[in-house]
């Protein structure tokens, strides 16, 4: 368990001038929907605060179940929760990008998000805040490679995994086609990701299960021919685990015969073919792009500190509040940053859904404590509870993270604490009843794919 201090930053906040007077609450705005915005969605105490939600997305994604969804282990709408709920009716939900933010004057800029609105009749608009909390998120980072964003998929939210499992049954009717060339149904059927971290192995892992286990008897002609490929720039895989991990899950991968290409340098991507400085052409029937995070064009605009290594993100402080620009160490009043676009100065953390819900859960409690018996339990700074990596690896098997007292394991145990996982990363109770019942079902009649 880590501590985070800074000797040179001021006491924290507090909350109790920013206590309701009155009928009058004040104007929390929270900027982003994804794992911090909508556990603040969730769980602020809506008697004390006026919150409005700012995001370009009315539903937040629950990332590790994307590939379980699109390959048929339960219904896609598993994957996702909307923010806007009969349970949070008294939460104001804006369907827009933030794009500036103006410390000074308290007030954010917002442009309507509708790629839908040809006569242009939405204008942009100002929302004042007492209170701001910024977790938008990050975007896919290409890295510039040319044609990666018109011919790849991405894994980021429910219409991504879908995306994928409408290609992969088209392609799958374009090889059994009479017609179709055994070198095209090679290629047709190739299926190559991009990025060798728990999202590329995860995703690779579960089209192969498919594959084994449904395609091959849907498509008893070409279902067989279905062949995956997991290229990287770093020297191995799943390079966040020890040694032992990472070279067991190269070893079980490759016996399924995964090709696994790494130091791989991806140059281009054209349609249905990328070209790689290792073996120049690779012609591929699906792009699965699962590699890094870029900034939202917001972060990069703010007049705030930044991390100097890495993944450009807005630094804060012990009590998760946004250090102000030109290296100050004076923080904002009452602006505070967290999610995959935020960091704590000096105390660096991952950018995972964990590190996000754990900070949402902090700020929560210490926002819903104030004016209560129970304020100061809340008034230390973030403490974070780091949780072993899990990653599932295909035929029931997986790999997990060791402790600091010991070596991490694998195998079906390692599989089932990545499996219950679909279970306790959806907070809804319907859902995971739901998820219990697909699998049953599965078990019995096959996955749910194979009825589409």
């Amino acid at each position: 368990m880590k501590h985070f201090t800074s000797s040179a930053m001021p006491n924290p906040i507090q909350l109790d001038r920013i206590r309701p007077r009155g009928p009058l609450l004040p104007r929390l705005i929270v900027i982003g929907s994804g794992w911090a915005g909508f556990y603040i969605a969730e769980y602020i105490d809506t008697s004390k605060y006026a919150v409005t939600i700012v995001s370009p997305r009315r539903t937040t994604a629950y990332t590790p179940l994307l590939a379980s969804a699109a390959c048929g282990l339960f219904d896609f709408y598993l994957a996702e929760d909307s923010v806007r709920s009969k349970s949070r009716s008294s939460i104001r939900f804006i369907k827009a990008n933030v794009t500036a933010i103006d410390f000074a004057r308290k007030t954010c800029a917002c442009s309507p998000a509708f790629d839908d609105d040809p006569d242009e009749t939405l204008t942009d608009f100002e929302l004042e805040y007492d209170i701001l909390v910024i977790a938008p998120g990050c975007a896919s980072n290409t890295f510039g490679t040319p044609g990666v964003d018109e011919h790849a998929v991405f894994m980021k939210n429910v219409s991504d995994a879908m995306k994928v499992r409408k290609i992969l049954f088209d392609l799958l009717e374009k090889a059994s086609l009479p017609n179709t060339p055994p070198e095209r149904v090679k290629e047709l059927l190739h299926i190559a990701i991009v990025g060798g971290g728990p999202t590329g192995i995860e995703m690779a892992a579960e089209l192969d299960d498919l594959a084994r286990h449904e395609l091959r008897d849907l498509y008893p002609e070409v279902g067989h021919q279905l062949s995956i490929s997991i290229y990287d720039v770093a020297p191995c895989i799943l390079g966040t685990y020890d040694q032992k991990l990472h070279e067991y899950a190269n070893h079980q991968l490759r016996k399924r015969e995964i090709r696994i290409e790494t130091s791989s340098h991806i140059e281009r991507v054209e349609r249905g073919v990328m070209w790689t400085k290792e073996k120049g052409r690779v012609g591929f029937g699906m792009l699965v792009w699962a590699t890094g995070n870029k900034n939202v064009p917001l972060v990069e605009s703010l007049d705030v500190r930044f991390s100097e290594k890495g993944l450009k993100r807005i630094l804060t402080d012990g009590y998760l509040r946004v250090f102000k620009g030109h290296g100050s160490d004076e923080v904002y009043e009452n602006v505070y940053a967290l999610g995959d676009a935020a960091d704590i100065g000096g105390a660096s953390l991952p950018t995972t859904a964990e590190v996000a819900v754990q900070k949402a859960k902090y700020l929560v409690e210490r926002f819903n404590s104030a004016g209560t018996l129970r304020e100061e339990l809340y008034k230390g700074p973030f403490q974070y509870k780091r949780k072993a990596l899990v990653s599932y690896i295909g035929s029931h098997d997986g790999v997990i993270e060791g402790n600091e007292n010991g070596e991490g394991w694998t195998g079906k145990s390692a599989w089932l604490a990545w499996r219950s996982g679909s279970l306790t990363w959806t907070r809804n109770w319907r859902s995971r009843i739901m998820i219990l019942f697909t699998w049953a079902l599965n078990s019995v009649f096959g996955k749910e794919i194979a009825k589409i």
